[in-house]
């Protein structure tokens, strides 16, 4: 698959990445613009959260977003959002705004279930930090420098690079409309920003963390919203 490097497809794809990922301990993230928005990069912001007062599928709009954000937030296009929404592409937003994020039919079938999904290790090694410590978004995997890390699902790559402080040499896989993983603390990478990877693709090498340790830091979200990894991953 071709890879795509323009700067709007970079730009967009660093985007995808900081509101999927947030932050693992403070309540905002540094980004290129409210993540597809249009605001400069020095604001710092809160990543969108569900509201408990709507239902599985959608989102109440908070104060700074706007329809581009809240779609690269949530994995989708801001065309796709604004059609699901019946607004113009460069409609305006207002808090309190409730917003469909998910596909109809996706948001029908899902509810508040957990993802269809079964993943597989995308390492090999003892589990230093689980998804219940905390602060912690996702697991932390043990092994050895130079061992592989591979994609947990087929997917899409979205993002790699450096630009997130929180995630050194970070991936994030898009799979499907919901899911994404994320893959940080790597050594060699082996993808590119718009590469389609296969479950049990090699996309990376084990890097180290701040400690010297060969880590890998493992995260699974959906719909923005963290999930334990360990739930879907083969005992």
């Amino acid at each position: 698959m071709t890879t795509k490097s323009t700067p709007a497809y970079r730009h967009r794809a660093l985007a995808h990445a900081a509101l999927f990922l947030g932050c693992i301990a403070l309540a905002s993230c540094s980004t290129t613009g409210q993540w597809l928005g249009t605001q400069p990069a020095s604001p710092r912001w809160r990543a969108p959260a569900q509201s408990a007062s709507v239902q599985p599928g959608y989102y109440r709009v908070a104060a700074g977003d706007t329809l581009a954000s809240v779609a690269a937030g949530f994995g989708q296009r801001t065309q796709d959002i604004a059609e699901w929404n019946r607004l113009p592409v460069n409609a305006s937003i207002v808090p309190g705004q409730v917003l469909r994020v998910v596909p109809p039919v996706a948001a029908n079938a899902n509810g508040g279930a957990g993802p269809a999904i079964r993943l597989a290790w995308p390492a090999y090694g003892q589990v230093l930090r689980t998804s219940g410590a905390a602060n912690a978004k996702g697991i932390v995997i043990a092994g050895g420098v130079d061992e592989p890390v591979k994609a947990a699902a087929d997917g899409q790559v979205i993002y790699v690079g450096n630009a997130i402080d929180q995630y050194a040499s970070l991936i994030v896989v898009k799979h499907g409309d919901t899911l994404v993983t994320a893959y940080a603390l790597n050594g060699q990478i082996a993808v590119k920003e718009g590469d389609a990877v296969k479950k049990g693709q090699q996309i990376a090498t084990m890097g180290a963390d701040r400690n010297g340790r060969s880590t890998l830091e493992f995260e699974l979200r959906r719909a923005g919203t963290p999930i334990d990894p360990l739930a879907y991953l083969p005992r």
